[in-house]
């Protein structure tokens, strides 16, 4: 039972490299604890995978490692009805039923609409850039923070006076093992849409129930603000946009609150998260960083290098259909199999010298847009926008590096920073 690398306190550390490296060399495939954290209690345990091939294994047998039966989040569900509302997201279905989700919003995330969005996000970037350089430093992490948020708020039709409801939702789910996060609550009432105000009124008034147990964040019951907006929103959904291809897709009512809130949250915290800390890295390899500056040409394969380097997702959880082997190990029927991209992403095997961050690294076959049926619906998305920001910082702030140590969110899944202070030359 090696609980280490579940407990969230592990990765406010970092995320534990050294130790995936043991843990693929001496028990690819092992029981890991699940202790109780804070208020949520103790699970039964699972098997987790360290090894680049028994991951890419996992995610592309749907049929005996499924995402529907116990969800993709390690924690078990509270009750059969929160299972039963999450297992209606996209995220978590099985073929055929997560294709036929799927379909409904894939044109919104085709080559050709992503295409359409690349000017108006690089304009974004260079407007958020710009509206700090004279001030020469800036936390990194909220500077970035707005990027997906529009990004996001324009696919779905959201008002933009409501966006920061994006922002508080992705804190609250994401970063609910962090206390900084948990409660997060920054949206102004008082500059909010009409809607957004109404659905305020939904939101719990504790995140805790009156004999003292915590509320999921994955929950209807803890996500009632974000369901009843999406319902407001969809009666004026903007036609062509993600909400409104939901609404016209047929869905069940749990199947549209479920997809809204799949891209509220994680199209908008992967970003959060990816952006800053693929910043991080290259401040942190001044050589690599001079020659991203001096080839900006080489920002594609960069991209890739951080996103290898620096996963947004750390891992994913299935859950065994049948008894099977994986790794040599014997996994039983019912058993939650926990899949570590963080590790895979550095398996020796794949990668020489995987600890080396190289922005020329060719090939690069990470996983951190998963790998098989559920591959990221938004991965060439959240490519345009790391392109955009990384490389309009690069270009628009002058001797760009730290300014302080960066400040980790604590969580098991987000490979996350909550501040990244920097500093960069001015023209005063």
């Amino acid at each position: 039972m090696t609980a280490d690398v579940y407990l969230p306190a592990t990765y406010a550390r970092g995320v534990p490299y050294d130790r995936f490296r043991e843990l693929r060399e001496t028990h690819p495939v092992c029981r890991v604890g699940e202790p109780a954290v804070g208020p949520w209690p103790p699970g039964p345990g699972f098997w987790a995978v360290f090894r680049h091939a028994d991951v890419r294994h996992v995610l592309r047998s749907p049929e005996v490692y499924s995402s529907y039966l116990g969800a993709t989040q390690i924690p078990d569900p509270d009750t059969e009805a929160d299972l039963a509302f999450v297992r209606s997201m996209m995220l978590n279905q099985d073929p055929p039923a997560h294709a036929r989700l799927r379909r409904i919003v894939a044109a919104a995330f085709s080559p050709r609409a992503v295409r359409e969005l690349e000017a108006v996000i690089e304009a974004r970037a260079r407007a958020l850039v710009d509206a700090v350089a004279d001030a020469g430093a800036a936390d990194f992490v909220e500077l970035t923070a707005d990027l997906p948020v529009r990004t996001l708020a324009h696919l779905m039709g959201v008002p933009e006076e409501d966006r920061r409801l994006l922002f508080d939702w992705s804190n609250r789910v994401i970063g609910y093992q962090d206390a900084d996060y948990a409660g997060a609550a920054t949206a102004d009432p008082a500059t909010l849409s009409p809607m957004g105000r109404a659905a305020l009124a939904h939101r719990p008034a504790t995140p805790v129930r009156p004999d003292g147990s915590a509320i999921s964040p994955r929950s209807r019951e803890a996500l009632a603000d974000l369901t009843a907006y999406a319902h407001a929103l969809a009666d004026h959904a903007r036609p062509g946009s993600v909400l409104a291809r939901a609404r016209e897709g047929g869905l069940t009512r749990d199947e549209f609150e479920t997809m809204f809130f799949l891209f509220a949250v994680a199209g908008n915290e992967t970003l959060r998260n990816g952006i800053p800390g693929g910043l991080l890295t290259l401040l942190d390899h001044p050589g690599q960083c001079a020659l991203l500056r001096e080839k900006p040409e080489l920002m594609p394969s960069a991209v890739e290098e951080i996103l290898r380097y620096w996963p947004p997702v750390m891992n994913f959880r299935r859950t065994a259909t049948r008894d099977t082997t994986l790794g040599g190990v014997r996994v039983r029927r019912g058993e939650k199999v926990v899949v570590f991209h963080a590790s895979a992403n550095r398996d020796e095997r794949v990668f020489p010298d995987p600890d080396r961050f190289d922005i020329t690294r060719t090939p690069n076959d990470h996983l951190s847009f998963g790998f098989g049926p559920h591959v990221c619906l938004g991965a060439r998305l959240a490519r345009v926008q790391l392109r955009a920001m990384l490389g309009t910082a690069l270009h628009r702030l002058p001797g760009l590096e730290r300014a302080g140590e960066p400040v980790r969110l604590t969580s098991n899944f987000q490979n996350g920073l909550k501040h990244l202070p920097v500093r960069w030359r001015t023209g005063r």
